[in-house]
């Protein structure tokens, strides 16, 4: 018979251990949570990395059924941060000691938007003198382009999966060549070739997902041999198809207890990835991102984006910290962080350890 305390003194979890574990309730939940504070306290211990996130631009050429700023969108504003912009929030970062930064966008692949990320990575380079590790989220791309960015100072890479099964990939993306399951697989490979330290996610209470499902995306991250993880609750957004099945879908802290759930099983998983306390967390629950960092999370992205720009980068709805200034998203954070019993690793990369592990071993 399956219990929580027989499955946590597993080596290897089956499908069937992790469905058990999503499922959850009271004390054994609660065994879960402790297993994953104390694994991460031994192998990443109560260091919080810092990465300044800028929302670079909200143009898309993607159509996602999910996603606010999806190209079939026609309800905003469609911004893109000038240079200027771009190195006042560096400077605000290197000027603060974070240790790096994430430049999070749209997905677009013209030659024009890949020259100015190249640009601005070879200018964040000159400015910081190499101090400032930089994370790219910015979709599918040739191997060309992963490649320029890389030599041009940019060592870490998030691409969401956003879900791992290819049958409900398909029912969240329209059915074409823009939106093909086999091919985002095969942006994370190229990433890992290139070799960046690779980041990936899902999205979790989406409509017509199951706990079987998540069960995959921990097996996917396991599989594939994540560097990181960034992964939180599905909020809907009323301009995108999917709002549609609002009525369908789990309560949203059930969606959030599920997430704190994912958080804590991948962590007692994969022990020494970096795993993000994301802002949908807070965007449930004002304690949302501090509950992450107590169950196995060891980052947060402090939002950096020029203010005025913020309400035009909605992925979903009901975003929280839209009007707060970089220096008050900063103390806010530095107390969330403390109350969780974490210390900011001001001036630390935070590369995952995992990746440095995974690498040696060559």
């Amino acid at each position: 018979m399956l219990s929580v305390e027989k499955i946590l003194k597993k080596n290897n979890f089956s499908k069937t251990d992790l469905q058990y574990l999503l499922e959850s309730k009271g004390e054994e939940r609660q065994t879960i949570f402790e297993k994953s504070k104390a694994t991460k306290e031994l192998f990443v211990g109560h260091k919080v990395y810092f990465r300044g996130l800028i929302e670079y631009a909200n143009f898309c050429s993607k159509n996602c059924y999910y996603c606010g700023i999806r190209a079939g969108n026609k309800q905003f504003t469609r911004y893109q941060l000038t240079d200027e912009e771009v190195m006042e929030a560096v400077d605000y970062a290197f000027s603060n000691n974070y240790g790096s930064l994430v430049i999070q966008s749209g997905e677009r692949t013209n030659k024009t938007f890949v020259s100015k990320i190249e640009g601005l990575l070879k200018k964040i380079q000159f400015l910081t003198k190499g101090k400032l590790h930089i994370t790219l989220s910015l979709g599918e791309q040739r191997e060309e382009t992963y490649r320029r960015w890389f030599e041009a100072g940019a060592h870490r890479y998030l691409l969401r999966i956003e879900v791992s099964n290819p049958v409900l990939y398909k029912k969240l993306h329209p059915d074409n060549i823009h939106h093909n399951y086999q091919q985002r697989l095969l942006a994370l490979q190229t990433l890992r070739q290139v070799g960046y330290q690779v980041g990936t996610g899902v999205m979790i209470g989406l409509p017509f997902q199951t706990i079987s499902d998540l069960a995959d995306d921990l097996l996917f991250f396991r599989d594939f041999d994540v560097d990181m993880v960034g992964m939180g609750p599905y909020i809907e957004h009323i301009d995108t198809p999917l709002y549609q099945y609002r009525d369908t879908l789990l309560p949203l802290q059930e969606r959030f207890d599920l997430s704190l759930k994912m958080i804590a099983i991948l962590r007692i998983m994969m022990k020494d990835i970096n795993i993000a306390a994301t802002t949908a967390m807070q965007t449930i629950d004002p304690q949302g991102r501090e509950k992450a960092l107590m169950v196995g999370a060891n980052v947060i992205m402090p939002n950096l984006t020029p203010v005025k720009y913020r309400q035009d980068y909605l992925l979903y709805e009901n975003k929280p910290c839209l009007d707060e200034e970089a220096s008050e998203c900063k103390n806010c954070l530095e107390i969330r962080i403390h109350m969780a019993g974490d210390q900011i690793a001001y001036g630390e990369w935070g590369d995952s350890r995992h990746f440095r592990n995974r690498t040696t071993k060559k």
